[in-house]
């Protein structure tokens, strides 16, 4: 099939076609939780609810259910894979699946649930460009058919497909739309879609703080390859984006955010919590950026797309700690305590506020007669004491340094 320069209004309402019998219309729910913290009126696209948790089915069915193949190859952190892998089990074709070898053990037993006996995983590179690199290698030594993540046409239609649905479902105006953005495959179809069909909508990109790939793209005025990338938010963590999608982007997004991994785990935990939605942090991240926006979208009606639920129970104590360290209730501190008998008896009792909980505590050997060094982690339950603590530290002789706020110190510890 030969593809146009750009997605097409009627190639993705032929792709929403195409995939209806696999890809299920996922519910557009008003959330009461964050309607209520943001004074508006906001809307979860639910493509965590998908049969593979995310909505990179659509792509992946769209793209292989239109070449007649009996291999294809893909690279993906998760996501993608598994999309890959349920067509190949529902067209009955053969796919290697290619995965960086950091990806959590979980996503890779989703994989290999949904392909069954049709694929096989290949576990290579530490990012996913690397896993890329040896997944079309792979593939051009076996005249496969490659699959790209994000950075091709009939994949884009494909996920624009969620646009549709959304405008199908809600029929009155739309004023904000919070896309997540990692390789920009889903952004460039859904607000494709929406300068069509809803140009007053405005739409919003999300990109992690620490895996900004499309800012640096907006920035340069072209695809460019970041040196260094967080993995944390594995979803949507890519050191470059298409040059496709940017082009498709870089007109159509009204604007780009990033937003902070403590966040995104708050995020999550709020959804756990309250509204007992499991996302993983990819599928978080258009939810997390509202906050930057929380004064422009009050008294509006804001869609926001949960992209995936695909995370790792073994997950949970780091989301929760990174979460903690964002709203200031989780400190580490270096604490001198005095070589004396009754030292820790005092600072419980004098230092602590009534709320107060030590999480951590690391004492080191004596290093001289007066006093001997500790790391202490604290929790408290409210940001305010935090302040009242480190004075109450510093008054009685407690107090040698705070880590937080010092990364090397910081990451050897944890």
């Amino acid at each position: 099939m030969k593809q146009t320069q750009s997605p097409t209004i009627e190639n993705i309402k032929a792709a929403q076609e195409r995939i209806s019998a696999v890809v299920q219309r996922t519910p557009l729910q008003e959330n009461l939780q964050y309607s209520a913290i943001y004074d508006a009126n906001i809307y979860l696209k639910r493509e965590d609810l998908q049969q593979v948790r995310s909505y990179k089915i659509r792509g992946a069915y769209n793209k292989i259910s239109q070449h007649d193949v009996k291999h294809v190859v893909c690279a993906s952190a998760g996501n993608h894979a598994q999309g890959v892998a349920y067509t190949c089990h529902k067209l009955g074709i053969k796919g290697t699946i290619f995965m960086p070898i950091t990806t959590p053990n979980q996503k890779i037993e989703q994989v290999k649930m949904f392909g069954q006996k049709q694929i096989e995983v290949k576990l290579i590179g530490d990012t996913f460009d690397e896993t890329g690199i040896a997944a079309k290698r792979f593939c051009k030594e076996n005249s496969y058919l490659y699959i790209p993540p994000f950075d091709d046409l009939e994949i884009i239609e494909g996920q624009a497909t969620i646009a549709l649905e959304i405008l199908e479902k809600y029929n009155q105006p739309i004023d904000y739309l919070f896309v997540p953005i990692g390789g920009g495959g889903l952004a460039s179809g859904i607000s494709t879609v929406f300068k069509h069909l809803s140009p007053e909508t405005k739409i919003i990109g999300v990109e992690p703080k620490n895996a900004a790939s499309m800012q640096a793209a907006f920035d340069a005025g072209h695809a460019v390859k970041l040196d260094k990338i967080d993995g944390f938010v594995d979803g949507a963590a890519v050191q470059q984006v298409g040059e496709l999608t940017y082009l498709q982007c870089k007109d159509k997004i009204d604007d780009l955010i990033t937003v902070d991994d403590g966040l995104i785990c708050q995020t999550i935990l709020n959804l756990y919590n309250k509204d007992a939605i499991v996302v993983e942090p990819a599928g978080a991240l258009a939810l997390s950026g509202l906050e930057q926006y929380a004064d422009k979208i009050k008294g509006k009606t804001v869609v926001c797309i949960l992209s995936g639920s695909n995370n790792d129970i073994t997950r949970i104590e780091e989301i929760r700690e990174k979460a903690l360290l964002y709203g200031g209730l989780k400190h580490y501190f270096m604490v001198r305590f005095p070589q004396r008998a009754g030292a820790l008896k005092e600072f419980v009792a004098d230092v602590l506020g009534e709320h107060d909980d030590i999480t951590y505590f690391q004492y080191h050997k004596k290093h001289n007669r007066a006093h001997g060094p500790a790391i202490v982690g604290i929790e408290l339950k409210n940001a305010k004491d935090f302040e009242p603590l480190v004075r109450r530290m510093k008054e009685l002789d407690f107090y040698s340094n705070y880590l937080n706020d010092k990364p090397e110190l910081f990451s050897m510890m944890m």
